[in-house]
């Protein structure tokens, strides 16, 4: 199956609070978007690996992605060595996006920045002749991306260029909702972390007011880029 898109988060929920009116306005658009996780959030305060997978499911349909996948790795300590590299370059040949969307260059959680890392690092060795991968038995052909995105997380970073995501802004919301155990929730009795706040709840839609009032629409999500961005004419940009 070849992507149009393909989007990498270090945990699941990752894609969804960074890039979900993102996805969600592409897939409408008739584009095809693929999902991959690179650890279950087994770390994570609230809830179980199991609860998370099956939220990130329900999530995965909301969006309406062609599909979702995790690669196991360790919530927290896993790294950008030969043998992770190998597992993302894999599913990069597996699916051929044309662009691939990955975790804020650096962030709060330490799984971020390394996970952006470890995804850009693979997107530029997934297209080198000489690193052989297989696949189901399959020996894989070589692939690099166009483009890779970084979208933006818990820390302000300053876009590079922002999406207007304003008809898409309610199926973003559903798909981090989906995650009931990960945030606020006034009946728990379970910890409180940063993202169980109602403050941090509310912040999905101030900050993608916020973006979207630069642009004069009413939400956006933000992305920094690896290299500059081209355009044919100056008319392209709005």
């Amino acid at each position: 199956m070849k992507l149009d898109i393909l989007a990498f988060g270090a945990h699941p929920d990752d894609i969804e609070l960074g890039c979900g009116g993102t996805v969600a306005k592409e897939v409408a658009n008739g584009k095809k978007v693929g999902l991959v996780d690179l650890t279950g959030g087994e770390l994570g305060t609230r809830g179980t690996e199991q609860t998370r997978s099956q939220e990130a499911n329900d999530a995965a349909k909301i969006l309406g992605v062609e599909v979702r996948e995790n690669l196991g790795f360790a919530d927290g300590f896993f790294v950008n060595d030969k043998e992770h590299q190998l597992e993302i370059i894999k599913m990069i040949r597996k699916y051929k996006p044309e662009i691939v969307l990955c975790n804020a260059i650096e962030d709060r959680h330490i799984d971020h920045g390394k996970g952006s890392k470890l995804v850009s690092d693979a997107c530029f060795l997934s297209g080198l002749l000489k690193i052989e991968t297989t696949l189901d038995g399959k020996v894989q052909d070589k692939w690099r991306p166009k483009h890779v995105y970084h979208y933006i997380q818990w820390k302000h970073i300053e876009p590079d260029f922002v999406v207007d995501i304003s008809e898409y802004i309610d199926s973003k919301t559903a798909s981090v909702f989906a995650y009931k155990t990960q945030f606020y929730d006034p009946k728990s009795t379970e910890p409180q972390t940063p993202i169980t706040s109602k403050n941090f709840t509310d912040s999905i839609k101030y900050r993608a007011s916020d973006l979207g009032r630069l642009i004069g629409v009413d939400y956006a999500e933000g992305f920094t880029v690896e290299r500059y961005v081209a355009v044919d004419s100056l008319f392209d940009l709005k």
